[in-house]
């Protein structure tokens, strides 16, 4: 009971405090602050005073012309302070240093950046629209792009971001305020105005909260008319005004004023709110107790620009109560009128005092006392930094609102023979939701204009349709068209039908109906962000967390919003949003990657770091060969090596384990009986996935038929030469067979030590293709990458891409005597049609990655499980770490002194792999992070070594590991 009791004090002191602090004061300085306003208001002229009260606008971009026109004004009208529009952020530095040069009292510099610096900026960097930061659950990732909208402000001289906008968006038809407003709860605009202004004033960038009393139960414009607003002073007042009162508490340090007619209000049927005594003093100032500057909303607007003669809106706007008037549509008149009001004792001088001082302390609270010019140096890349990106990403993460989902359609697991099509619907560009979803999936793409598009529709199980409308600005139209509105309906009676809308979710209103419609996704905006996770989502890569910031009927009201879990597939997002120190990891990597690239340790490599089942960091480096013909893409296809032992061979191999096929206390004689009498046959599984059964290292099979090639190999294919080993090389048929007969004649190693050999893996690739009478290359497609949704592993890439794709390795001028360019280099592999257990795959990094995260998702990916914890557990183990040995069972492990395949400073639960091609593939669950690299340093001579001498592949490992925060 003492405890509540002194919570409910301390609420209401701190309640108490707030209600009487005036937001303007710096508490910090607060007797310089008082200091300076008094000494510059001091020696100010009556000119001067009025002048403050006056922020004229002016395009970044204007001619030269208005830019002296504006000058003029400025020295003559000793203007308070300048709104900036149109242009660009490199003119509008260059003004504002310009303007506060001939400025006798700093000028404050307003603008209007609601969603950052592109509401009025060309090639600006645009954060989320209000109605998308409504559908957040979380306001501190409000707060964080409210605080980088501020830094960005602050860059460019803003002193004043009028936002954020608090209206209540209760009517869909409102043609001005729709996506720039939060949502229509007051509760959710309230939250989010106040994790607005918070960011914005954490960077001392004053607020002004906007439209009061509230533009968002209106279907008309005041920049056009004056839009009424017809409700009654209870409903306004616990509605409208109820965001107002609680950010006043918060410190809000100015209002907006809208142009409204409001009778309930101003008790007139004609007089604009902006105008009105009763709404700015006897309302906002004195019952609501707001201390704050008050600004007028633009007077040129139609609102309140027809009110009265030339300058007579602006003169009863100060009369009204407001501290600034914004955009004054006649300045000469206006200043005449206010000047003649004082002198005839209609304004007094403490009501202009009022007014200045407020004026004043606002310009010393951002820094005003002491200016100083902005540097136009770095101004491009300040005003679009990866942090910038890394929010914006995890801004539409967070809104993206799954509305309906019937049947449980979504996330989508099953991808084999599961066929999916895409519909392009709207007139703004779908290509990163297509080309996102086509990561997951095959998926085939059509638009509302595809012939017999019904017809065709018939043969898919799920077709999903993206309604893409642009969102370069939030006054876009959004409406379906009539024959679209028709079309979804058709295709929801015929198909299990996906409707992900990116644009404003009052579209859905022009639905017919949404009983057929098995899944609905409301995605806000066409950003490419809102369409790369809305396909995450679509297949579980990332989770449905956002909620309705708006009701669509009644049968989704505001709030509604169903949450969907991770399938365990990979899907993207920045390294800033995962807690590395993104700048000094991505200078490394590139510093690395110079230095691999001058140095010729490789041609060119790829590079991919995830943690938490996101992709973080994705880039290829230089290009195929030192010609520099081809630059390497992240699709492009490396000879993977070793890697094949634990993206092919094993994961078959555990499988068979769980099904209790084979034990790993079993011997090579219990799954090849063939080995029962050789000197192998006694060797248990354990042991030899160890690496600790006295195996060689690997047999050289091509030296005996280098002396005599005319008894081995053949230029062209035949019956008797079938294998083809490299272009226009076709090695005998029945050479297989002395492969596997010379591995069961090798000697044994006499120490009984620990030595990596790649012979185990021909073992288990003749246990398991006799297993299951098939090949490994079909098996593994089959078991996991085809149900995995994995495109770009696979055996015998010259069958499944292009040469272009595919990155050469060694020119081999002892055997194959041409450059390896599609074929796998590894020889046994290469004598063994290309498919072997320990070598032969080629692959990309990404592909590489999602193997990976099946084995860190204990064997789940894509919502299945393909083999158990325990399954996984058993082979990640180390077994003879007593013995100085410390694999795995097919997973090289840590070092276990100091020297190893790792940088000696992950968990001793990671696991992974390396390739003589110099490939990497490592996972930690400790920490959840996966890093692969791929190179093909052996082009164009496999003694280059570099790679492997300079720890390249392992210092990268470290850089990782040194960039993550604890």
């Amino acid at each position: 009971m003492t405890k509540k009791f002194l919570l409910l004090a301390l609420l209401v002191a701190n309640f108490f405090y707030a209600q009487n602090t005036n937001p303007l004061i710096d508490e910090l300085n607060k007797d310089d602050q008082r200091q300076w306003a008094d000494s510059i208001y001091k020696n100010m002229s009556l000119d001067q005073k009025i002048g403050q009260l006056f922020m004229l606008d002016i395009f970044s971009s204007a001619s030269d012309k208005d830019i002296k026109f504006l000058k003029h004004r400025i020295k003559k009208y000793h203007i308070g302070g300048i709104i900036f529009s149109k242009g660009t952020a490199e003119e509008q530095v260059k003004l504002t240093n310009e303007f506060q040069k001939i400025a006798e009292t700093p000028l404050l510099i307003g603008m209007d950046a609601e969603w950052g610096l592109a509401m009025r900026l060309e090639n600006s960097f645009a954060f989320p629209y209000n109605m998308t930061l409504g559908a957040i659950d979380d306001n501190n990732l409000v707060f964080d792009v409210a605080k980088q909208i501020a830094q960005h402000s602050k860059r460019v001289g803003v002193h004043f971001n009028f936002a954020p906008v608090v209206d209540l968006n209760s009517n869909p038809k409102n043609p001005i305020i729709g996506n720039r407003a939060f949502g229509e709860g007051k509760q959710n605009v309230t939250s989010k105005s106040i994790a607005l202004i918070k960011g914005f004033q954490s960077e001392d960038v004053l607020t002004s909260a906007k439209h009061f009393p509230g533009h968002g139960d209106t279907d008309q414009d005041s920049h056009k008319l004056l839009p009424s607003i017809d409700a009654d002073s209870t409903r306004l007042m616990d509605t409208e005004i109820y965001p107002y009162r609680k950010l006043i508490n918060y410190g809000l340090t100015s209002v907006m004023v809208a142009h409204l007619k409001v009778p309930a209000l101003t008790d007139s049927e004609t007089l604009p709110t902006s105008l009105s005594k009763k709404v700015v003093t006897d309302l906002l100032q004195n019952e609501m107790n707001f201390k704050g500057l008050i600004f007028t909303d633009a007077l040129n607007m139609k609102g309140a620009s027809q009110y009265g003669g030339p300058g007579e809106a602006e003169l009863q706007a100060f009369l009204a109560g407001n501290d600034i008037l914004l955009i004054p549509n006649d300045l000469d008149a206006a200043f005449d009128k206010i000047k003649k009001a004082y002198n005839d004792g209609i304004i007094t001088d403490k009501r202009l005092s009022n007014s200045v001082r407020k004026i004043l302390f606002a310009k010393y609270k951002v820094g005003l006392k002491n200016y100083q010019q902005i540097s136009q140096v770095n101004l491009k890349q300040d005003l679009a930094t990866d942090q910038n990106k890394a929010t914006r990403f995890k801004a539409f993460q967070k809104a993206i609102t799954l509305v309906k989902n019937d049947l449980g359609l979504l996330p989508i697991a099953d991808l084999q023979d599961h066929k999916i099509a895409y519909v392009k619907l709207g007139d703004a560009k779908a290509e990163k939701f297509y080309n996102t979803l086509t990561d997951y999936a095959e998926v085939d793409y059509f638009t509302s204009e595809s012939d017999k598009l019904l017809e065709k529709l018939k043969t898919y199980q799920t077709v999903i349709i993206g309604h893409h409308k642009s969102d370069e600005t939030p006054w876009k139209s959004y409406e379906l068209r009539s024959f679209e509105i028709k079309l979804i309906q058709l295709i929801a009676k015929q198909n299990n039908l996906v409707l992900a809308n990116f644009t404003s979710p009052y579209a859905l209103l022009d639905l017919d109906s949404f009983l057929p419609i098995e899944s609905i996704i409301q995605s806000y905006q066409n950003a490419g962000e809102a369409q790369q996770v809305t396909a995450e989502i679509i297949f579980g890569a990332s989770e449905a967390v956002g909620q309705l910031p708006v009701s669509v009927t009644s049968a989704y009201p505001e709030g509604t919003g169903l949450k969907t879990k991770s399938l365990g597939r990979l899907g993207y997002d920045f390294l800033e949003n995962k807690n590395f120190d993104a700048t000094k990891l991505r200078n490394q990597i590139d510093s690395i990657a110079n230095l691999v690239l001058s140095d010729k340790m490789s041609p060119g490599f790829q590079l991919l770091i995830a943690k938490d089942k996101k992709i973080l960091f994705e880039k290829s480096y230089g290009f195929h060969t030192y010609d520099k013909k081809i630059n390497v893409k992240n699709d492009d296809l490396y000879d993977l090596a070793s890697l094949t032992k634990i993206l092919a061979t094993l994961p078959i191999f555990m499988r068979l384990e769980e099904e209790d096929k084979v034990d790993i206390e079993d011997h090579i004689k219990d799954i090849l009986p063939a080995y029962k009498n050789s000197n192998k046959g006694d060797i248990s599984l354990k042991r030899m996935l160890s690496h600790y059964a006295k195996l060689e290292a690997w047999i050289p099979f091509y030296i005996n038929t280098l002396e005599t090639k005319n008894d081995y190999y053949r230029n062209e294919k035949s019956d008797e030469f079938s294998i083809q080993v490299a272009d226009d090389l076709y090695l005998r048929s029945d050479y297989q067979d002395s492969i596997y007969e010379k591995i069961k004649q090798s000697e044994l190693r006499t120490r009984d030590e620990y030595k990596y050999s790649d012979l185990p893996f021909y073992f288990l690739k003749e246990y398991i293709e006799t297993s299951y009478q098939d090949s490994l290359q079909n098996l593994v497609q089959d078991l996991f990458y085809k149900p995995m949704g994995i495109q770009n592993l696979f055996y015998l890439p010259r069958d499944q891409a292009p040469l272009n794709r595919i990155v050469p390795t060694e020119n081999d001028e002892l055997w194959r005597e041409q450059l390896i360019h599609g074929f796998v280099h590894d020889q046994g592999a290469a004598m063994l049609g290309g498919i072997g257990g320990h070598a032969g795959l080629f692959g990309n990094a990404k592909s590489v990655a999602q193997m990976m995260q099946l084995y860190l998702n204990d064997g789940y990916y894509g919502g299945k499980n393909y083999f158990l914890p325990r399954t996984l557990h058993t082979f990640n183990k180390c077994y003879y770490c007593d013995e100085d040995v410390r694999r795995g069972l097919g997973f090289d492990k840590p070092q276990l002194d100091d020297v190893g395949p790792t940088c000696g400073c992950l968990s001793m639960t990671s696991f992974g792999h390396s390739g003589f091609t110099g490939t990497y593939a490592w996972v930690d669950p400790s920490t959840d992070i996966l890093y692969v690299f791929l190179s093909n340093r052996i082009y164009p001579d496999a003694t280059n070594r570099q790679l492997i001498t300079e720890d390249i592949r392992t210092k990268l490992q470290q850089y990782i590991y040194d960039a993550l925060h604890d």
